[in-house]
């Protein structure tokens, strides 16, 4: 082995331990739940935080030749986290950094990757861990199914060169699969999670549950995997669950059978949002600890409103669904991650997930600090990630944003995004912005 890589460029790596940065005179909203704190500094050695604490306390004990950045009373945040991406289905590797880059900038400092090719996403991971592309954190899932699943075209676009459903990272799951190699299959991959999609009964969904458990490794499943309903799937003992109006198909009106053949349920049954079937099926998530990655406002993307009138009044009803279950969801009690499932256009300056925040705000009656709670610490918990990172609190990883203005006022107020600290490396908004206008005067 040669060691030519050793000399490969890294502009956005981490700063090397004994790099000592003080960020201060701070507003603080550091996502442990105390209330924002005026006058505050971090001190960020390496790509770690040393010490957050008051101003003038944290002074004194400051190394001399420390780089000292003055806030002004600027607003501080976690780094965010967008629990639900999809960075390579199909595989495109430009539009994907493009989007990385795009995220780090706008205050996101890690996402969950909920199956693609991992051939790509694992790469990418490499690449924004150690700096060679700037980006977030990427904790990605490998996809686990019933066979039926695996004629749809998505899982063609994610195996190119192998068989949809026979590649570690995307496995079709029978009565004959020995969960024991299946498992270590997908942690082969570097995966961070198993991802329990479709087509498989409740006793699968267990024994998969239990295996992943046993070597160590999450599961993060949808809501209802068809035939198993959304208490089955929380009662398998997962770790999270997606997409809030999958939650519908509890006390649905015929049995759920296969994931292309869904059976109907009334919408207007959740307009109270006091369903008693959702009310077990929250005390359940409740008190199994299982986080509702709700990914509530995607129905109100352009690409999911479709082209014609029928597919925009789907995707209302579904909107609206969404958020009378979320809403329930959060007066229950039930933990929040903030997830997308969708982007917006390569033309647009922020991230989704600036949408879904507004969503669960607006549309689900949450407080803002709530929303940023559920897009910080409560994503790290999504991603397997509590112990380090989702906070502003010393030894955890140095990932925070710089705001101008104060989004416990206005969460739209993200988008006075300045600076954000990611593994203690800086990157400036404007810095993107000037690269953003350079290449659209290019073209």
């Amino acid at each position: 082995m040669t060691h030519e890589a050793e000399g490969a460029p890294t502009p956005y790596a981490p700063p090397q331990p004994g790099t000592v940065a003080v960020y201060r005179g701070a507003t603080l909203f550091d996502g442990t739940g105390r209330p924002p704190r005026p006058s505050t500094s971090i001190v960020v050695d390496g790509p770690l935080i040393r010490a957050v604490g008051d101003d003038a306390g944290i002074a004194a004990t400051v190394p001399a030749d420390a780089h000292v950045l003055d806030l002004g009373g600027r607003f501080v945040i976690p780094g965010l986290i967008d629990s639900h991406q999809h960075l390579a289905t199909p595989p495109d590797r430009p539009v994907a950094e493009a989007v990385l880059d795009r995220l780090v900038h706008s205050g996101v400092t890690a996402i969950r990757d909920m199956a693609d090719d991992l051939r790509q996403v694992g790469d990418l991971a490499r690449a924004t861990l150690v700096g060679e592309i700037p980006g977030p954190d990427i904790r990605y899932a490998a996809l686990m199914a019933g066979p039926g699943f695996f004629d749809d075209p998505r899982t063609h676009q994610v195996s190119r060169g192998g068989t949809p459903g026979a590649v570690p990272w995307m496995q079709a799951v029978t009565p004959d699969t020995d969960l024991r190699v299946a498992v270590a299959l997908a942690r082969g991959t570097y995966a961070a999670a198993i991802k329990v999609y479709a087509d498989l009964d409740h006793r699968t969904v267990a024994a998969i549950t239990a295996e992943a458990h046993r070597q160590g490794i999450p599961v993060w499943a949808h809501a209802a995997v068809f035939p198993a309903t959304p208490r089955q799937v929380v009662a398998a003992g997962v770790d999270s669950v997606s997409h809030a109006t999958l939650l519908a198909f509890e006390g649905a009106e015929g049995p759920l059978t296969t994931y292309k053949d869904k059976p109907p349920f009334d919408h207007g049954r959740f307009s109270a949002e006091d369903d008693p079937h959702l009310d077990g099926l929250f005390g359940l998530m409740r008190r199994n600890g299982t986080v509702l990655d709700a990914t509530a406002g995607m129905w109100e993307s352009a690409e999911l409103a479709g082209e014609g009138p029928e597919d925009a009044a789907r995707a209302r009803a579904n909107s609206e669904l969404a958020a009378h279950i979320t809403a329930q969801a959060h007066r229950a009690g039930v933990d929040l991650s903030t997830g997308t499932d969708h982007e917006t256009p390569p033309e647009e300056p922020f991230p989704a997930l600036f949408d879904e925040l507004a969503f669960l705000v607006r549309r689900c009656g949450i407080p803002p600090e709530e929303v940023l709670r559920s897009a910080t610490l409560l994503g790290a918990r999504s991603a397997g990630a509590e112990e380090s990172m989702g906070s502003v609190e010393a030894g955890k990883l140095a990932n925070f944003v710089v705001l101008e203005e104060d989004p416990l006022l206005d969460i739209n107020h993200l988008r006075s995004v300045t600076l954000t600290v990611k593994r203690g490396h800086r990157h400036e908004r404007d810095a993107y912005d000037a690269r953003r206008a350079r290449t659209a005067d290019s073209r």
